[in-house]
């Protein structure tokens, strides 16, 4: 990492709890690093993926350093797990089926049929998909791709699909398979939210971080996100059902629906004939999230824990070999067995027992301090806490149940952070005395208390030179601690921004791809997000979109609310104006694309009414702001 980050050396307690963990779990187990490993076929002579203007978007051989003897600077678990994902190329798992790894967040698994090849989970971007379908083709020749399968609707098990098919291949009969729900929720998550989503994503994959052992080390599921195209080629089938059975290019398929697991819209797949089952995201080398960082709704452990349950009963007495869009897969039968049920007793016992402390009257914060696993569940490598963990799981949990009040009416109406934290300065005595003692709790290595209290001083005084640079320290020596990689890029990102100002987001999940995905329903809804509601109090206006292929839609501002209307009828008031036009013209409109004003030029488009009013209905949007401040006010 370079200097110039301002990135210090661990901290001796920091240095001696890493040698702790060496110490404290089988690190000579070295059966992960065969499985990984298990299968190698070779990987591409170029390291770096590059977009059409020469931009890098991924490069294979950024985690070069993970190959030296794990420093103070980072968790020994966490190291292992990092060099353990770092690996690249293409791997066959078992007869007809090929993964390739390390070219993503994500895996992209390929199943070769009778005259081609089922694609699984086409990576994020399309550079890294197409560059994983090529170093495919180039062991096992030019097969065309047959069929395209998204396990669930996350972006890194779909974003990369024009990376290996077209609109033409899909309108010539491509199939492209996903579970029921899969488009509403793949696109609502990445665009009602998506502003917010992606600038914590950039936290929590340590984007602006530099590779290397004070920076960005990993994510624990994968190394990092790529930085490419995202695109979205809507589902052509409908899995809505478990048992359901479908074959594609001979390839036979039988369906285990998991809504509410990993993801809101998400299946397993057994392979009868080749004695294999894709586990999606519901079974990987870590603990996953039940809540993650960047934001998303949270997961139901229960559920999960069930349909894992299921997954053993359908398919475990038919199956050799299990394999996942993350990670490596586990061979053997009674190993599968064993992978899965301790899978599932992980996130049932973080259920249970958050549920049992939970009517015990205990706080999430106090329920995640008296977490802990059970030692058997401890000992397996791949319950550890890389991606989810123990402590914002449990919270997670607690608030699925309870909701973020904690029932103590002293939490019910506190000042917001800025008030807050000018108020607990002037109460401890001001910002030197605060800083004075938070030094020494540095020095005696209470990191945590330190990050805790000196946040205060920055929420009451941003410019406090002082303060964000013992803040920053506190929270880097916090990420060289962290087994798991997120909380790690979150602590060294944070540090980061405080020592040198916001840092920008590099990706961001709303694409155009996306965008046209969206029904027009839920365009009218990201819209509606945008609507600045104090400025927007005392308007009321009216636009009707005649459109030329569908039913009509009014959109009426009014009380600060965007509402719209399909069609004619009660709820749909006088228009101030109305337009003719396509449906693909009004999604251009809506998005900013044709200004109001063009619309009387074009000889396709009427126009009636005062034009006036839809310019100042656009006026009351408000831009989102992608680089908000995360750790000053």
């Amino acid at each position: 990492m370079s200097r110039s980050t301002g990135a210090k050396p661990a901290e001796p307690g920091i240095a001696e709890a890493n040698r702790a963990v060496l110490r404290r779990f089988p690190f000579d187990d070295d059966q992960d690093l065969r499985d990984a490993r298990r299968g190698f076929m070779g990987t591409t002579r170029e390291s770096v993926v590059r977009d059409a203007t020469g931009r890098t978007v991924w490069d294979l051989d950024a985690y070069g350093f993970l190959d030296q003897d794990c420093p103070d600077t980072a968790n020994p678990s966490l190291w292992r797990q990092s060099r353990l994902c770092s690996d690249h190329g293409l791997f066959e798992v078992t007869g007809g089926i090929y993964q390739v790894r390390g070219f993503d967040l994500s895996n992209m698994t390929l199943v070769e049929g009778e005259r081609g090849v089922l694609v699984i989970d086409p990576l994020l971007c399309a550079e890294t998909a197409a560059a994983g379908l090529a170093l495919y083709r180039s062991h096992r020749g030019e097969r065309p791709v047959t069929g395209v399968l998204y396990t669930h609707s996350h972006v890194d098990h779909f974003g990369g699909v024009r990376g290996v098919v077209s609109d033409e291949d899909v309108a010539g009969g491509v199939p492209v398979y996903a579970p029921q729900g899969f488009l509403e929720h793949a696109v609502s998550e990445n665009v009602y939210a998506g502003t917010a989503m992606s600038r914590r994503a950039a936290y929590m994959y340590g984007a602006a971080l530099p590779k290397g052992e004070r920076g960005q080390i990993g994510a624990g599921l994968g190394q990092t996100v790529s930085t490419g195209a995202v695109g979205l080629i809507p589902p052509t089938v409908d899995v809505t059902r478990t048992g359901q059975t479908e074959t594609v290019d001979g390839i036979r398929m039988v369906f285990q629906l998991t809504p509410g697991t990993e993801a809101p819209a998400e299946l397993n797949i057994h392979f009868p004939d080749r004695a294999a089952l894709c586990m999606a995201e519901n079974a990987t080398h870590n603990l996953h999230n039940l809540l993650t960082l960047r934001g998303a709704q949270v997961r139901d452990p229960r559920v999960w824990a069930r349909y894992l349950t299921e997954a053993i009963a359908l398919f475990a007495d038919t199956t050799d070999t299990a394999f996942a869009s993350h990670h490596w897969p586990v061979w053997g039968r009674d190993r599968v067995v064993r992978f899965l049920s301790e899978q599932r007793d992980l996130y049932a016992y973080l259920h249970d027992q958050t549920l049992r402390m939970l009517n015990e009257g205990l706080t999430g914060t106090e329920i995640a301090e008296r977490m802990e696993l059970p030692p058997a569940l401890e000992r397996a490598w791949h319950t550890h806490g890389y991606y989810g963990s123990v402590s914002h799981n449990t919270k997670a949990v607690y608030q699925r149940y309870l909701g973020w009040f904690d029932g103590n009416p002293a939490h019910l109406w506190e000042h917001p952070p800025v008030e807050s934290a000018r108020r607990y300065v002037a109460f401890m005595g001001g910002a030197d005395e605060v800083l004075r003692r938070a030094r020494q709790s540095y020095a005696d290595g209470d990191f945590r208390w330190v990050a805790q209290v000196v946040n205060h001083v920055v929420f009451a005084e941003p410019d406090n030179a002082e303060a964000r640079a013992l803040q920053a320290d506190a929270l880097e020596q916090l990420g060289y601690g962290s087994e798991n990689g997120t909380w790690r890029n979150f602590y060294l990102t944070g540090a980061l921004e405080l020592r040198h100002g916001t840092l920008g987001t590099p990706t961001s999940s709303t694409s155009p791809d996306l965008l046209t995905a969206l029904t027009l329903e839920q365009f009218c809804d990201a819209l509606a997000i945008r609507v600045d509601g104090p400025r927007s109090w005392d308007t009321d206006i009216t636009v009707r979109w005649n459109l030329t292929d569908g039913d009509p839609v009014t959109l009426r501002l009014r009380n600060g609310v965007l509402v719209h209307a399909t069609g004619s009828g009660p709820a749909v008031a006088t228009p101030d104006v109305e337009v003719t036009l396509a449906e693909r013209d009004l999604r251009a409109v809506l998005a900013g694309a044709v200004p109001p004003a063009a619309l009387t030029v074009r000889d396709d488009i009427e126009v009636s009414g005062d034009l006036g009013k839809l310019t100042e209905l656009f006026g009351h949007f408000a831009a989102p702001d992608p680089d908000f401040a995360v750790v000053t006010p």
